[in-house]
């Protein structure tokens, strides 16, 4: 019978307040009482009053302290609820529809609570576009829990209450009211902001709003509203898509905006023997010219000669260039696949230059293509670089008398961040709404401490014709106030801003309380930009000419562009987005040069892997303008000779936890905020440490990524594009699933519920939401750059990536099948070595990896106390307080996907992350364990996720509809690629799928029956 009882070990232990109990508890080891501090002192003894019971109870206390601590874990004490709310229900979650909007990243999201705790992000798949949750928005809930968050204003760098802000802006606002009122913010897309925008002019008439994006669209922009009058980006939906040419645009990324490789996903997958066909030109390997059928490595200049080739072959005009055989071949080719597909063709480009861009619109509508959508445009893009410098030399003049900074830092992230400094002092009012004490907060006068988006109101129209809708979903932590909220207070006006947006969010007669729970609603013609009927004014002549001309002035051209982990570096203290890899080099907690291996040779930069097999390499100095960073260097396979590229985001160090400040800030180089730009290299010798995930390039010829053609898949049959492995039994090739060949005395499973996993290698972009989000669900630590140097990262989930040594996959395999003896040009001992080198123009390939849940599992077999075991749901269990830490079935498991936690990361100094203090701690989730020391954890099939779906129809008295399964990543996955559900259901998604022709299990020759699929990937060279 459980008792209630408490036991003590010494009377110290039931004083809570004890600081030498709690250090002894937290601490993995015990430590030593420091009694030297006035025993070892002979002058602090002798003046001490300390008398010989107090002498006695003290000693008692360390022996006890020492002992408790030793041999017991800690207590964590539960604070019950005095009145529970009527909403909450302990144990069971409760969901909120919102949105992010933080300047960079736009998604309508839900947000699961737990006990008024938000914990995870899912993506709201309910609102007709922009709804895609990438790794970033998943990873945002644990920004809210964030120790650098400022806790109250600032007043000349002094906390402060709100009314003595308020009064002495008021002061300053009066004072200045001769003079210029600028508001520098981010895009915020928000109908109430633009409206509170022009009530605020009518107090103060000076006021303009300055948009100021910190990666921004410019040239598109530009472009685009030349032609259509409306400040936006096109959207596309590629879906139905046959041809897609990107020229230096990663729309499976972060290319304006992001949010396009849902609908690209679902083009990719074959269908009826069709799928679309994709070509990228492009300088960096990216993920979308990672995902291509085709992919040239070009430089810049030779991409702008390629639109004006592609714009020639498709309008008309003549075009010269100086572009290679092999490209003009390519671009010959590109144009009549473009020309043959008509309305389901588009071109999409990256480049930042207005005439390229306006080509790039021509070019679409003179293939009448479907894809691209110009009547509802993407908003999540306002700025103008042109704007922010006027308003720089505005400052400098002495012309303004106040700004106020929201969403962005421009003292961190302004190209000529000194001249902004400087003339940002040289404003007698200065404002910085801000979450944080970033470089522009720390050099403003006044700091109005804002809210996370997880505590905050608002709306914002991500495209033309929808609202979405953001509510706070937990009560603010702090002692904050949103900017409009202040807005409205200095401007007199006794409403607050959740009474204002419900007031203008509800003039389309549809319900709040409607709008709220969906998270979105319509919006009515006022509330979007108008058309007009106005005739653009835009010289294609011209563009095509100076296109035509582009040229290189020998250097080398530096292409910036931004990581699916840090983005604009908004985010840069988030653990969870500093340990994600890279999904093209596998590298964490870093950014660095990319660089050609040809042009690494001629610079003498070098990688190469030392003793315990981690990377490291050589750094390089690149210069532009007397700007100078020493950065280190990564061969990257696929870098276009005589480019190179670097991540922005990186090198924030104010508001900035330490372990977070990483990398090198290379803003500076992003002069007129365009992303291309030609500087100087050289070698710079020493040594960097890079904390890389995955160091081996290729499969070496294996059979792990299998990969066929699309004229294969459909003319060929399963047994050429999909094969069986077979063994020998008895000198007769026998397929593995045979049962004459499988040790295994196999159980009835038709019985209740069996859960399968599908991955489709086609649908896989490798964007890493999935990652992010299995942490976020299973409580998976963040271990840091020194452990992932040592391979010890935690995560449950990983994509690896592939390259081939050869031109494709198919020829890696033939090579590596025609090896012969050991020796000479065709021997197996030099040919494998080659094998692991990739091409200069290698094609790439994702696949997720997680446990594969195997019905014949290896770690099963081999552990001592029975840690691993089976589960007749198909999932195989982890007994985390059973295991003892022999890590047997780490080293049995073939696919390498069991993590050891070689540390206490929790609660834990050396792993100073979320998981060292309370507020971070936070972010847990309750229906999963958080492991301790010396035990085995992996992926899990999220088993809470599937309980909870069978208690809760269990609960209802009904049958659980196909659907209702869901893992983490799955979830996570918009593209489709990650699907989850009980193969027992003969009717079920997943049961089809495993009845499909391109399925194959992950080393199905060992034997081991996983309860994961792959479905092969196929490739359109047509």
């Amino acid at each position: 019978m459980a008792t209630t009882k408490k036991y003590w070990k010494s009377t110290a232990q039931l004083d809570e307040s004890n600081e030498m109990i709690k250090n002894l508890e937290q601490n993995e080891f015990a430590t030593a009482i420091p009694t030297e501090e006035f025993l070892g002192k002979e002058e602090v003894l002798e003046s001490s009053s300390t008398s010989r019971r107090d002498f006695l109870k003290y000693v008692g206390f360390s022996t006890a302290a020492a002992s408790l601590a030793a041999c017991e874990g800690p207590v964590i004490h539960s604070v019950p609820y005095v009145n529970q709310p009527d909403r909450i229900i302990p144990g069971m979650a409760n969901y909120y529809a919102t949105t992010i909007a933080n300047g960079y990243d736009f998604a309508s999201v839900l947000i699961k609570t737990r006990e008024g705790r938000p914990i995870k992000v899912e993506g709201n798949r309910d609102i007709p576009s922009r709804g895609n949750a990438n790794a970033r928005v998943h990873a945002s809930v644990l920004d809210l829990y964030d120790n650098n968050r400022l806790k109250t204003p600032l007043v000349k760098g002094k906390e402060a209450t709100w009314s003595e802000l308020d009064k002495e802006v008021r002061q300053q606002l009066n004072a200045n009211a001769g003079k210029q009122i600028v508001f520098l913010t981010q895009t915020f897309a928000s109908p109430s902001i633009a409206r509170l925008m022009e009530e605020f002019k009518a107090a103060y008439p000076n006021v303009r709003q300055v948009t100021y994006d910190t990666v921004g669209e410019d040239a598109a922009l530009d472009a685009f509203e030349a032609k259509y009058f409306q400040r936006g980006l096109a959207d596309y939906d590629f879906e139905n898509a046959e041809c897609i040419v990107g020229v230096g645009a990663d729309f499976v990324g972060d290319w304006q905006g992001g949010g396009f490789d849902t609908n690209y996903a679902q083009s990719r997958v074959p269908k009826n023997g069709k799928m679309s066909h994709h070509v990228q030109f492009e300088a960096n390997m990216t993920l979308s010219g990672a995902n291509a059928d085709k992919r040239y490595p070009v430089t810049p200049t030779e991409q702008k000669q390629i639109i004006a080739a592609l714009y020639s072959k498709v309008v008309g005009g003549s075009a010269n260039n100086n572009l290679s055989e092999k490209v003009s071949k390519a671009v010959e080719e590109t144009a009549q696949k473009l020309r043959r597909a008509g309305s389901n063709a588009v071109v999409l480009c990256g480049l930042p230059d207005q005439g390229a861009q306006q080509l790039t619109l021509e070019i679409n509508e003179r293939l009448g293509s479907s894809i691209i959508d110009t009547s509802a445009p993407i908003l999540t893009r306002q700025g103008s670089r042109r704007a922010v410098e006027q308003l720089v030399s505005d400052m400098e003049s002495g012309a303004v008398g106040a700004v106020f900074v929201a969403g962005v830092d421009p003292v961190y992230s302004y190209s000529d961040n000194d001249a902004f400094a400087k003339a940002w002092k040289n404003v007698p009012l200065t404002v910085s709404f801000a979450s944080r004490l970033d470089a522009t907060a720390k050099e403003s006068m006044y700091v109005a401490t804002t809210p996370h988006y997880l505590e905050s109101w608002g709306d914002v129209e991500m495209k033309k014709g929808t609202v979405s809708l953001m509510q706070p979903t937990i009560k603010p932590l702090f002692d904050t106030r949103q900017m409009q909220d202040s807005l409205l207070t200095w401007s007199g006006s006794d409403v607050s801003y959740k009474d204002y947006i419900k007031t203008f969010s509800t003039g389309n007669g549809s319900s709040w309380n409607q709008s709220l729970q969906d998270g979105f609603y319509a919006a009515s013609v006022s509330e979007t930009l108008s058309n007009g009927e106005q005739v653009p004014n835009i010289n294609n002549a011209s563009a095509l000419r100076d296109l035509s001309g582009s040229s290189n002035d020998g250097g080398f051209e530096l292409v910036l562009y931004t990581k699916i982990s840090m983005g604009d570096g908004t985010q840069s203290n988030n653990p969870w987005l500093q340990e994600l890899p890279d999904p093209i080099t596998r590298t964490t907690w870093d950014n660095y040069l990319t660089i050609s291996q040809k042009d690494a040779d001629r610079l003498g930069i070098e990688n190469y892997n030392v003793a315990n097999g981690a990377l490291d390499g050589t750094y390089a100095i690149v210069k532009m303008d007397g700007v100078e960073r020493k950065i280190p260097a990564l061969i990257q396979p696929g870098q276009a000779p005589g480019t190179i590229g670097v991540a922005l985001g990186y090198g924030r160090t104010a508001g900035i936890q330490e372990e977070m400040q990483t990398g090198v800030n290379v803003f500076p180089f992003f002069k007129n905020g365009v992303s291309v730009q030609s500087v100087s290299v050289e070698a710079a010798g020493g040594m960097h440490e890079f904390a890389c995930t995955q160091l081996q390039n290729t499969m070496m010829g294996r059979d792990i990524i299998r990969e066929t053609d699309l004229a294969t898949y459909i003319t060929g049959d399963q047994h050429e594009f999909n094969p069986m492995p077979e063994v020998s039994l008895n000198h007769i090739e026998t397929p593995v699933t045979s049962p004459d060949v499988d040790l295994w005395e196999s159980f009835d499973r038709s019985v209740g519920h069996h859960f399968n996993m599908s991955i489709d290698l086609n649908a896989c972009t490798g964007c890493g939401a999935c990652v992010v989000a299995c942490h976020a669900e299973n409580n998976v630590p963040v271990v840091g750059k020194m452990e992932v140097r040592r391979s010890r990262d935690m995560h449950w989930l990983r994509i690896d990536r592939y390259y081939s040594s050869t031109d494709s996959f198919e020829d890696d395999e033939s090579k590596k099948d025609g090896f012969s003896g050991l020796f000479g040009d065709n021997g197996s001992l030099g040919g494998f070595g080659e094998l692991e080198i990739p091409a200069d123009q290698p094609q790439v390939a994702f696949q997720p990896l997680m446990c594969q849940h195997c019905n014949h599992a290896p770690c099963e077999t081999v552990c001592p106390v029975a840690a691993s075991s089976h589960g007749r749901q198909g999932q195989n269990h982890m007994i985390y307080n059973r295991c003892v830490g022999t890590r047997y079935c780490a080293n049995n498991c073939p696919y390498k996907v069991r993590r050891f936690n070689w540390f206490l990361y929790n609660g834990n100094d050396e792993f100073d992350y979320h998981m060292n203090n309370d507020l971070g701690r936070m972010v847990i989730n309750p229906d999963v364990t958080v492991r301790s020391r010396g035990v085995m954890e992996k992926c899990s099939m999220c088993i809470q996720m599937t309980q909870m779906t069978i208690l809760e129809a269990k609960k209802d008295g009904r049958m659980i509809e196909d659907g209702e399964f869901a893992t983490a990543c799955s979830n996570a996955c918009y593209n489709g690629a990650i699907k989850f559900g009980d193969i027992n259901d003969k009717d079920s998604e997943i049961a089809q799928l495993k009845k499909q022709d391109r399925m194959y299990h992950l080393l199905e020759e060992v034997g081991t029956e996983p309860n994961v699929m792959y479905h092969v990937k196929v490739r359109n060279n047509a």
